[in-house]
C-alpha cells in the first residue's frame, strides 16, 4: 500500500470582496495509505525499541491565483509536526496493559499527547491550515485561486520515505471596489 495526499479542499466564507480587503481561506488535506495504518502501538514501540523514536512530517502549502499563468498570492506556508516516542508507566495512554509507548506530537513548537491511537493517526496526518492574502494581490474582478500542498518524511522502521506534491480544485472569487 503507498501512500497518498487526498481530499484536498479550500474554504471561503464569503464569494465576494472588497478591494484591498483581507482575505482567510482554509486549505484541508489528509494523507492517507500506509502511514496512517502503520502508525500504531505496535509499530511505536518497535521503533522505539530500535531507537528510531523521532519522526519529523514536513508540509507546506502555497496558494495561487489561476489560469494559464499561476502566480503564488498571500504567504506561503513551509512547517513540520514532529513525533516524539517517549515509554511511560501512565496505564490511562497505552490501551494495550503490555505496552508502555506512547507519542507526543509536536505542530509549530506546541506539543500535544493524544488520548489514544486514532486521535494521535488524526492529529499527525490530517491538515486544517489558514491561509491569508490580501484582495489588492489579485485586482478588481472574478479570479479562480487554488492550493498546491505538499508532504514529505524520510523513512523510519515504519515508515517508508515519502514525498509528494498536489493541487486542489479552484475556487471563483469576486472582488469588487
Amino acid at each position: 500500500m503507498t501512500n497518498t495526499i487526498s481530499e484536498i479542499s479550500l474554504e471561503k466564507p464569503p464569494d465576494k470582496f472588497k478591494e484591498n480587503e483581507n482575505v482567510a481561506v482554509n486549505a484541508k488535506f489528509s494523507v492517507t495509505g500506509a502511514l496512517r495504518q502503520a502508525f500504531n502501538e505496535k509499530n511505536w514501540e518497535r521503533a522505539y525499541n530500535k531507537h528510531d523514536n523521532v519522526f519529523k512530517l514536513r508540509y507546506g502549502i502555497k496558494l495561487y491565483s489561476g489560469g494559464l499563468r499561476k502566480r503564488e498570492i498571500g504567504k506561503p506556508l513551509d512547517t513540520y509536526k514532529k513525533v516524539a516516542l517517549f515509554w511511560t508507566r501512565n496505564p490511562k495512554l497505552t490501551q494495550m496493559a503490555e505496552k508502555k509507548v506512547w507519542v507526543q506530537i509536536s505542530k509549530n513548537f506546541e506539543s500535544s499527547i493524544p488520548k489514544n491511537q486514532d486521535e494521535a493517526q488524526e492529529m499527525l496526518l490530517d491538515f486544517d491550515e489558514k491561509l491569508y492574502f490580501n484582495t489588492s494581490e489579485l485586482g478588481v474582478g472574478k479570479h479562480k485561486i487554488g492550493v498546491e500542498v505538499y508532504v514529505s518524511w524520510l523513512k523510519h522502521d515504519y515508515a517508508e520515505p515519502f514525498d509528494q506534491k498536489m493541487h486542489s480544485k479552484e475556487i471563483e472569487i469576486e472582488i469588487t471596489k
